[in-house]
């Protein structure tokens, strides 16, 4: 059986990986993508991605977070413990296999499409978020290991540390100005690098056909989250260990037609548990109208999924140790 994958973020490569772990031949098909400046990887998300990339200690040795300061609502600043990881673009490359042969999918069994374009369907949006990332110096060393997140009346501030000096600064709603003008903390632990911003879309969006006979969709061209959760690596590894243990239930004779409606339905299933999840933010972010209108798209993005959901069967499969069984079989 040989799998081709397209795409070259992390879903595709952890397929991949998974793939070659249960000695199915799966072929790389590599694909542009888009890079954020910086990713903020929760240490639960790294030994996740240490399971599925064998390698226990990957990114241990990057630059540690160990505070997450939150200033939400009209409260005042909030410190918690806080355990994560900062990588960058060039960090993720490392996940990609050595071999980079051309190669091609003309005898591929079936296709997972971790990139566009996809063989059927068409991205569903639950609103309209755009962020614009700027390089920032910070002003006091304590803030090294401390992200800072901090609602203000038109959106929110994500602070990130790169270094013990500088910093990578979200901002989501208004412009980067406007929103630094109504910061009542974030603002003044910054100085602005100089650097031109990047500016990406972070609304949640997903693709609304996942499967086809031949080909299972995943990755964030197909199902991307908004990153208020933090939740979007975490997610792209979920999403190749779903993918690979249906392959391989395939592989083993299982129904095919059944494990792609359960790749689908557990990944319409993942967007309306972080669409609820991204309500409870965005209601306790504050009362002003553009906070209720991400609740009301979000709600809107919450009764679609439920619908969709409402069609399709109930999951006959369990994941347990990056393979599927058969409920009845679990019980």
């Amino acid at each position: 059986m040989k799998i081709a994958i397209h795409g070259s973020g992390v879903a595709a490569h952890g397929t991949a990986r998974l793939l070659a772990r249960e000695q199915i031949d799966a072929t790389l098909l590599p694909a542009p993508r888009a890079q954020a400046p910086v990713v903020m990887l929760s240490d639960p998300a790294r030994a996740l991605m240490g399971d599925v990339f064998a390698e226990p200690d990957l990114f241990a040795d990057r630059p540690r977070i160990t505070r997450r300061v939150v200033v939400w609502g009209s409260a005042e600043p909030v410190a918690l413990p806080h355990g994560a990881v900062i990588l960058t673009g060039a960090d993720l490359d490392r996940l990609r296999p050595a071999d980079t042969a051309p190669a091609s999918s003309a005898d591929a069994a079936m296709t997972v499409h971790a990139a566009a374009p996809f063989p059927a369907g068409a991205l569903r949006r639950f609103g309209q978020r755009q962020a614009t990332a700027i390089a920032v110096a910070l002003r006091h060393p304590e803030d090294a290991s401390a992200c800072w997140i901090e609602a203000v009346e038109t959106g929110w501030l994500f602070l990130i540390p790169v270094d013990a000096d500088s910093a990578w600064l979200l901002c989501v709603g208004g412009t980067t100005d406007a929103l630094l003008d109504q910061s009542r903390h974030i603002a003044g632990r910054i100085d602005p690098a100089g650097t031109p911003a990047v500016q990406f879309d972070v609304t949640p969006r997903l693709l609304t056909q996942l499967q086809g006979p031949g080909w299972l969709a995943c990755g964030t061209s197909a199902i991307a989250f908004d990153p208020i959760c933090g939740d979007g690596t975490a997610q792209a590894l979920r999403e190749a260990i779903l993918a690979s243990a249906v392959i391989a239930a395939m592989r083993d004779g299982g129904d095919a037609d059944a494990l792609r409606i359960h790749h689908e339905s557990l990944l319409i299933a993942g967007m309306r548990r972080h669409l609820k999840l991204c309500a409870d933010f965005y209601r306790s972010g504050g009362q002003g109208p553009w906070w209720q209108a991400q609740l009301d798209d979000l709600a809107e993005g919450f009764d679609w999924c439920t619908t969709r959901l409402a069609t399709l069967p109930e999951p006959r499969y369990q994941l347990r140790d990056f393979q599927l069984i058969e409920r009845e079989a679990v019980a």
